[in-house]
């Protein structure tokens, strides 16, 4: 391919190694089974590293291949597209078709979706920036809360004040040490300055740190809390559809107001770090950067998919929570240009993932434009006992290694035989048979039942080993499942 087309230098956000293989063995560390989707949605990501490479006008016209999901719950479709996007660090969101209605009628907007990914795509550089910045945000409330301190009445509430500053209470140091610009003076009228029982500054400031004054007592000023931003509603009547940010012009006609309040130190550094950190990042380049990667790194998960597919060709009427839906997501996710309080958001490079069970509906009952939006389908295979079993173990934070370290904090030892791992794979499986199948959300239902009594005595006993095998497990769950009425309520 010609020089000029594709560039050959590395992404400055060190994506280049997210190979499709890499991809889908990181999944295989947290989701058991579904290759095929696993696959689908590598090859989507490693596209979207692809066309970053790219040059215009190529750039600009290639543009994301849309998946849809099919498979019962339970299976994994929202747990491998929240996985994808943590991998790459892109801004995700997960939405459900059914909160939407069309246009005009009372309900959430599509347009509501894009919205809520710059957000997303905000709060994550926000909190970046802030982590860069937090060596510097520590620095200024320290001069902040050492200033404070000697502001502050010493008539203090009975708290203990640390070792250092009791031995200098009834001296004051002078403030301009911290950059305050004024003298205090001590109790006798005397200037701060003469006393040569005055604590050194830089000795003060070794005491604050090491937390020896974090129960002292000082007044704080903070800006009162304003009221949430106002805006012009969408005709939608959803509060997320605000278009037009008032926050700023009331702002300027109603500054906010600062209120003193009284807190300990430590209380004080926990409140005022955040406040200083965001003084000291650009909030302008994040909202420009975020606006940025949400239109070409964005990632929305769209849930229960089939629920907005129309069953009954001879329906009279609008449908408004499912054809009218489908026909405002299409201009969505084609691509357009949607207006947030931080900008204008074009969606032509975001890359949609919808999913569903589609047990009662079928994908051929989405309109036409709709199916056509979504080129790849992958089907998501049921769960079998042997995946329960796998799901039980194989995962990188599994269900056994979690309720063994809740119980371990107990002073608990949990051990699982293979027998009892068997036994409540198998029970999963047949309830998901006999009831619903809820795929792996069972598994929860079921560890919670047989570990309850554990879980209920854990900090009173004197046991400290507890074995669950499968004769353990089938003693506790086979009065439940017996009775076929009582199960179907409790399991």
């Amino acid at each position: 391919m010609p020089e000029e087309i594709v560039s050959k230098e590395p992404l400055p956000n060190g994506t280049d190694s997210l190979t499709p293989k890499r991809v889908v063995a990181i999944l295989d560390k947290y989701i058991v089974g579904q290759t095929s989707a696993k696959k689908a949605v590598a090859v989507a990501l490693r596209n979207r590293i692809r066309r970053q490479r790219l040059h215009d006008p190529l750039k600009k016209e290639v543009i994301p291949k849309n998946i849809l999901m099919i498979g019962p719950t339970g299976v994994g479709k929202t747990e491998i597209a929240r996985r994808l996007a943590f991998l790459s660090g892109s801004p995700f969101v997960k939405v459900e078709a059914t909160k939407f209605t069309e246009v005009g009628y009372v309900g959430r907007s599509v347009d509501s979706m894009v919205r809520e990914l710059v957000e997303s795509a905000i709060n994550f550089l926000k909190k970046e920036e802030v982590q860069k910045v937090e060596i510097l945000a520590q620095k200024e409330v320290e001069k902040i809360i050492l200033n404070a301190i000697l502001k502050t009445p010493e008539k203090q509430p009975e708290k203990k004040l640390g070792d250092f500053f009791n031995r200098f209470l009834d001296a004051k140091i002078p403030t301009e040490a911290f950059g305050s610009g004024e003298t205090e003076t001590s109790q006798k009228g005397e200037p701060s300055g003469a006393d040569t029982s005055s604590p050194n500054p830089m000795e003060l400031a070794e005491c604050y740190r090491r937390g020896e004054l974090d129960e002292q007592f000082i007044d704080i000023e903070i800006e009162k809390a304003q009221n949430p931003p106002l805006g012009v509603m969408g005709l939608g009547g959803d509060m997320s559809d605000l278009e037009i940010d008032l926050q700023g012009f009331l702002g300027n006609l109603m500054p906010a107001k600062k209120i003193k309040k009284r807190m300990t130190v430590a209380q004080a550094r926990k409140i005022l770090i955040p406040l200083e950190s965001e003084k000291l990042i650009d909030m302008d380049k994040i909202t420009s950067d975020a606006l940025e990667i949400a239109q070409n790194d964005g990632i929305i998960f769209i849930d229960e998919m089939d629920k907005i597919a129309s069953t009954s060709k001879s329906n009279s009427g609008p449908d408004v929570s499912r054809e009218g839906v489908q026909r405002d997501l299409l201009p969505i996710i084609d691509g357009t240009a949607v207006m947030t309080k931080y900008g204008i958001v074009r969606t032509d490079h975001i890359l949609f993932i919808a999913a569903g069970a589609f047990h009662i509906s079928k994908p051929s009952d989405l309109i036409p434009e709709m199916q056509g939006r979504f080129p790849i389908r992958v089907e998501l295979e049921p769960l079998t006992e042997r995946d329960f079993e796998r799901i039980l173990l194989e995962p990188e934070c599994s269900l056994v290694k979690q309720y063994k370290a809740l119980l371990e904090a107990d002073g608990v030892t949990l051990v699982f035989d293979d027998t009892g791992i068997h036994e409540i794979a198998h029970l999963s499986f047949e309830l998901n048979e006999k009831l619903e199948n809820i795929g792996a959300r069972r598994l929860y239902t079921v560890l919670e039942k047989v570990l309850e009594e554990i879980s209920f005595e854990a900090p009173d006993t004197e046991t400290s080993y507890r074995m669950i095998d499968g004769a353990y497990v089938r003693s506790v769950m086979h009065p439940i499942v017996s009775d076929q009425d009582l199960s179907s309520y409790i399991l």
